[in-house]
Order: structure tokens, then C-alpha cells, then sequence
């Protein structure tokens, strides 16, 4: 183990400073809307018109993975990809991802400032929220470098978020639904898939991921209404592993192709919907050979990701293994679960959870999903939001779903608590419970997203 200086973050740019500025320009963080960003957009000259081909990916759990898929096969048969995620998880640049030949990279902080300073200008102080007027400026920066693909993902909902102003999508995705933002997008299951199928278009193919029933239901009348052709997990494609393979098989027929990259069950279905929407879009032209090669190159940070060097890996002890995954809510507890459950068959460790959660999540039902495989949770606050629960109040959820915890005022402080618990057998330890929680270990770690 090792007391070594932790690595800092990038400093803060212009751009951070123009994004402290956006942030005073509406009262509410989130206020779900298209009005004030298509006013927005329209004043900056309609950059959502000039668009690459785009495919736009909705969806609860599952929907960043997914994308990542769909840019490591795109960018292996040699295609140019822009891709908008949210959230970051250390510095803001991660939202947007500009093509490029031979594969792309983060927007820099010179254009990304001058865009910024760009937008601001034109919006001229009007009220947009930070997400509205960050997506109008990444479709402008989008419209302005040519590209083959954009890769949209959307923040939250569907229907109203800021990024269903692209009208003519060459593919829909939808991801698996469950219960998470409901107080801006409805309290049950058929709510909330409704507002996520807002993203459906009229004779825009739609790829569908497994779904509870209800929310299934709710996507397929919506679709119905709008005459969106669907392609749904378990009716018109499945993806399987078999044999240590990934099976993927449809109207088309059937692909033998290698095993994800992303560890966890829950991948093959996320790499199977990136697969159904490629293939629901021939003009594309992507090969098997190309979607081979994106299973094996394909990275997503902070989804069951091993960190396997860095700073806090130097406070476990040697054999110890160190992960980290941004599942927040119930079914992203219960994928996280059963990943630690197969890693546990084929290498067992004693399992140690490091967990922060914001104060809007269902804490205790994430918790639940590691009953009986934890044997200890760490509470730890997060530092970069002020809507984190505190760490007792962590330990409380996790008693609650029947485990024992102990608060930490730290990550570091967790992880040299379970070192010194460690017995014979060097633990295996998740640092889970946020997006927020998963960032702040990235930049501690010295492990930054790339």
C-alpha cells in the first residue's frame, strides 16, 4: 500500500467558467422542454438541420454502454463518429466526442470555450437550462465538423429532453426502462417508458432492448401512433452467450461473434441492440468482421471497469482487485449483483462495496440487490454534488437491505478500512451508487476517462 500524492483533475478553463455563467441562467436545473432550445437553435441558424446521419438512444439503464458499442463497430469499419453523452464524469469535455478519421477524440478546450462564448452571445442572457443551451452547443459543433455518424444520447426522458430536435433519425434506440427520475417523468413503469418513446419517429426503424411488459406496451402504442417500424429484443432479434461466445440471431440471420469487452451478462443484451440497429440500417454498410472487431476494442468507463493501476489501488493489499461501476438505481443494482456473482464462481473473494448515492435514488432498493453477496458496505459522501446522501445515511439504506455497513468521510478512508479487514483472502472491491461517485475515484485514482 501506498500514501502517494493523489493525481489532480485538469485545472478549470473558460469553459468551465462560461458553464458556472449557463448555470444562473434558469432557476431549475432541469425543466423539461423543446421550446426554449428549438429558439435557441433557430437563432444559431438551425445546426440540428446540417446534422451527420444520426441515431438517438433513450432509455433507463443501458443506454451509454449501448452507444459505446454502436461507436467502436461504426468507427472498426472505418466510419467517422460525433457521440453526446451524459453526464461526464471528470471534466464536462466527455459529453461530446468529435469524428474523426481513424477514430475520434473529446472536444479540446479551446473550441469547446469558443463555442461556449459562441452560444452565450447569441442566447443573449434569455432563460435555457444548462443542458439546453450545452446541447445546442455541441449540435453546433456537431453540424460544423463533417462526420459520418452522430451517436445521440439522450439526457433524460425522451419526449421533452433537448435532444429530440432532430427530426429525422436514421434509427431509434431504446434501452431497457425502469423506475428512475420520477418526479419529472412520471411514478410508474408505463409513464416513464411513454415519455422515453417520445423519441420514436415515423418510418424510423426502432430498435428495442428487453423490456418489462409494461413498459413494452407503452413503447408499442406509442409506436403505433406514430407508425414507427420496431425491431424488439426476444420477438425480432436476441443476443445470447454460448459456449463463450456471443450469439446474436435475427430475421437476417445468425452472427457467431466474440464475447464483449464490457464485463457483465447485462452487455450482451446492450451489444445486441447496438447489432440489431447496424443491421436495421444497411445503407450503413457494417460488416459481421467490423462488429467482431468493435466487441473486442469497445471501453466504457466506469461500467464494471477494473481499475488495475493507480493510487487507489496502492491502498489495497496485493491480490486485492479494485472495480468500479455508476449503477444507481434497482435494476442497474441487480446487473451489478449478478456480475459480481459470476466473478465470485470463477474466482472467489470476499466482496466489499464502497457507496455513495445521490438523495433522489432508491437507495435502498439498489442495496437490496447485494444481500447475501457483500459481506461489508462503506458509506462514503460525494464532493462534486450537494445531492449526495450522507454517508450514515448510506449505512442506514444498507442496514435496512440487510447489510452490515460503516460510514467513511473518504474513498481512501474506505479502502484502507478494508484493507486492514481484509483476511486471508484479499477482497474484491466496488466502488458503486453514482455517475457523480464514479468520477471522483476516476480523477483520484489518476485514471481520468480518455
Amino acid at each position: 500500500m501506498s500514501a502517494e500524492p493523489v493525481a489532480e483533475p485538469p485545472s478549470p478553463g473558460l469553459s468551465d467558467a462560461i458553464l458556472a455563467r449557463f448555470l444562473a441562467l434558469h432557476p431549475k436545473e432541469i425543466d423539461l422542454s423543446l421550446g426554449r432550445v428549438a429558439r435557441l437553435l433557430g437563432e444559431l441558424g438551425h445546426p440540428e438541420r446540417s446534422l451527420p446521419a444520426t441515431i438517438q438512444v433513450a432509455g433507463t439503464n443501458g443506454k451509454g454502454s449501448t452507444t459505446a458499442f454502436l461507436r467502436a463497430m461504426l468507427e472498426a469499419a472505418g466510419k467517422s463518429v460525433h457521440v453526446y453523452t451524459s453526464p461526464h464524469l471528470v471534466r464536462f469535455h466527455e459529453r461530446i466526442r468529435l469524428g474523426a478519421p481513424g477514430g475520434g477524440a473529446y472536444v479540446d478546450e479551446d473550441r469547446l470555450a469558443d463555442t461556449f462564448t459562441e452560444v452565450e452571445r447569441v442566447n443573449a442572457g434569455q432563460q435555457i437550462t444548462l443542458f439546453e443551451i450545452t446541447t445546442a452547443a455541441a449540435l453546433l459543433l456537431y453540424a460544423r465538423h463533417p462526420a459520418d455518424v452522430l451517436l445521440l444520447e439522450v439526457g433524460l426522458g425522451g419526449r421533452y429532453d433537448a435532444t429530440n430536435v432532430v427530426e429525422r433519425p436514421i434509427a431509434s434506440v431504446i434501452t431497457p426502462v425502469s423506475l428512475d427520475h420520477q418526479k419529472f417523468l412520471g411514478e410508474d413503469l408505463a409513464a416513464i417508458a411513454h415519455e422515453k418513446a417520445g423519441i420514436l419517429k415515423s418510418l424510423t426503424p426502432a430498435v428495442i432492448s428487453r423490456q418489462d411488459d409494461v413498459a413494452l406496451r407503452a413503447i408499442e402504442r406509442e409506436a403505433a401512433r406514430v407508425g414507427a417500424p420496431l425491431s424488439v429484443s426476444g420477438q425480432d432479434w436476441q443476443a445470447r452467450e454460448e459456449r463463450g461466445r456471443l450469439v446474436f440471431e435475427d430475421g437476417d440471420g445468425l452472427l457467431d461473434l466474440s464475447l464483449p469487452r464490457l464485463v457483465g451478462r447485462h452487455q450482451i443484451e446492450n451489444a445486441g441492440a447496438a447489432i440489431a440497429t447496424l443491421r436495421a440500417v444497411p445503407a450503413l454498410g457494417i460488416s459481421s468482421a467490423a462488429i467482431d472487431a468493435g466487441l473486442a476494442a469497445v471501453d466504457w468507463p466506469a461500467r464494471m471497469q477494473r481499475l488495475a493501476s493507480g493510487e487507489l489501488t496502492k491502498l489495497l493489499p496485493d491480490g486485492a482487485e479494485l472495480w468500479l461501476d455508476g449503477g444507481h438505481n434497482p435494476d442497474g443494482g441487480r446487473a451489478i449483483a449478478a456480475t459480481l456473482g459470476d466473478l465470485d464462481e470463477r474466482s472467489p473473494k470476499p466482496i466489499v462495496l464502497v457507496v455513495g448515492m445521490l438523495n433522489t435514488k432508491d437507495s435502498e432498493g439498489f442495496l437490496e440487490a447485494f444481500a447475501g453477496l457483500a459481506g461489508r458496505v462503506y458509506g462514503v459522501p460525494i464532493g462534486s454534488t450537494s445531492a449526495a446522501r450522507s454517508p450514515q445515511e448510506v449505512v442506514d439504506a444498507a442496514e435496512r437491505a440487510g447489510l452490515s455497513a460503516e460510514a467513511c468521510d473518504s474513498i481512501p478512508e474506505a479502502l484502507a478500512k478494508a484493507a486492514r479487514a481484509a483476511g486471508p483472502t484479499p477482497p474484491r472491491v466496488l466502488i458503486t451508487g453514482s455517475l457523480y461517485l464514479a468520477g471522483e475515484a476516476l480523477a483520484a485514482n489518476g485514471t481520468p476517462p480518455s
